[in-house]
């Protein structure tokens, strides 16, 4: 057999890693393998414009031609069952074995399930792919009360989606604020405020304690401080985890996602993983990370084709997100972990502002709502190593652009 690489996952990650490797001028076969059976796809639209719209030809990543083209072979509705490292084997649920000279694991992130009564009954769901964005929105006619579950990235935006389709919409989330995960508290308090007025119910430092259900179908949810909410659909968005049971079982080494280097190489040669499932040292922060971002899953693609021609720098990507709320198109670049204090640029009443996060001097990470310029400047900032002081800040977009582009500043 000649060079082989298989790459296990179709979302973001999995189908760039295939056409990159192509681009990179790896000339073996490739062969992507996934157990859903429609073209790889946009994940983000699922919980906005897909859930309005009837038509989803606009979700497909790349034309099938894409694949045919570079000679990708599609394996759909596939699902690998084990890893053999030994023989570099790849065993299917159908008996079939393949081997491989390279494999990349692309294998994301599952919606994570509470430990609650009721999680099971007919109208409890979550949103992580196309069939459940399909189940949802069979369900969305019938539909009147929605209570949503975890004040997350996809819980905010299905808040707003259902409330654009004058859904009586209610999110609890048992943190003291949403988006505490991604955001800093200002932009937290900013993001509730303006939900709030839109119309949704959104109650924070609340613990759900029971779904109830009625003949098999949910009807209501109960918190632990007694109240009791109406519910014809109940989502779920209190994280992911990542999918990593057959690395783990494989041997391979696993902390809160299949270990990587720099290279986005395992702890076995010749095995790579890429994207949510994937836990790395992160150059900037200096402690091992997992991301859940399409920018995150498409970078380490384009790195892994690298790694595997032999022509790779570490890992340094800047990690940057987005997400789209009602009025408010939420832009992140770096990452605010150590943060111990911020800047804000812009005016939140105006729905229109950036916070400049630092860590003494250093920038680590700005936050900005509807203000994509700051956005780009941030991540050109953090890419090259520099830090504005508040005065830079000050003196206005222009000003920052300028600095961006490496006129008048040194790395912090």
């Amino acid at each position: 057999m000649g060079d082989r690489c298989i790459i296990v996952g179709a979302g973001h990650a999995g189908s760039q890693a295939a056409v990159s490797l192509r681009q990179e001028g790896y000339a073996g076969d490739i062969v992507l393998i996934n157990d859903e059976t429609d073209l790889p796809y946009h994940k983000p639209p699922l919980s906005k414009s897909y859930l309005k719209s009837p038509d989803s030809g606009g979700l497909v990543l790349r034309p099938e031609a894409v694949y045919r083209d570079n000679a990708i072979e599609l394996m759909l509705g596939a699902r690998v069952e084990k890893i053999r490292l030994d023989d570099r084997r790849l065993v299917l649920a159908d008996g079939q074995e393949l081997d491989w000279t390279h494999l990349i694991l692309a294998t994301g992130a599952r919606a994570r399930i509470p430990d609650l009564p009721g999680v099971d009954l007919d109208g409890v769901v979550t949103l992580r792919n196309m069939d459940d964005a399909r189940r949802i929105r069979e369900m969305m006619p019938e539909v009147l009360n929605v209570v949503i579950v975890g004040g997350g990235f996809i819980g905010m935006e299905m808040a707003h989606s259902c409330l654009a389709m004058r859904k009586v919409t209610t999110l609890i989330e048992a943190g003291p604020r949403v988006l505490a995960r991604s955001v800093a508290p200002m932009v937290s308090a900013h993001v509730e405020k303006r939900s709030r007025a839109a119309g949704i119910d959104i109650f924070t430092g609340v613990q759900l304690a029971v779904i109830e259900g009625e003949g098999g179908r949910v009807k209501a949810v109960a918190t632990a401080d007694g109240r009791k909410f109406e519910a014809d659909m109940v989502v779920l968005g209190i994280g992911a985890v990542p999918n990593v049971e057959l690395a783990a079982e494989a041997g391979l080494l696993v902390d809160n996602g299949v270990v990587v280097d720099g290279h986005m190489r395992s702890s076995a040669p010749h095995v790579y993983a890429i994207g949510d499932c994937v836990s790395y040292d992160h150059h900037q922060v200096g402690r091992r990370v997992r991301l859940e971002s399409v920018q995150n899953a498409t970078d380490q693609a384009k790195h892994v084709a690298r790694s595997i021609l032999g022509r790779s720098d570490a890992y340094a990507e800047v990690a940057w997100f987005w997400s789209d709320q009602g009025d408010m198109k939420l832009q992140t670049a770096g990452l605010s972990l150590d943060a111990n204090h911020c800047v804000v640029s812009g005016n939140p009443e105006e729905n229109a502002f950036s916070v400049f996060h630092f860590q003494g001097a250093r920038l680590v990470a700005v936050d900005s709502i509807n203000k994509p310029s700051d956005h780009m400047i941030a991540r050109r900032l953090l890419a090259a190593g520099l830090s504005p002081s508040e005065a830079d800040i000050a003196a206005g977009q222009q000003h920052l652009k300028q600095l961006a582009s490496g006129k008048g500043m040194v790395p912090a």
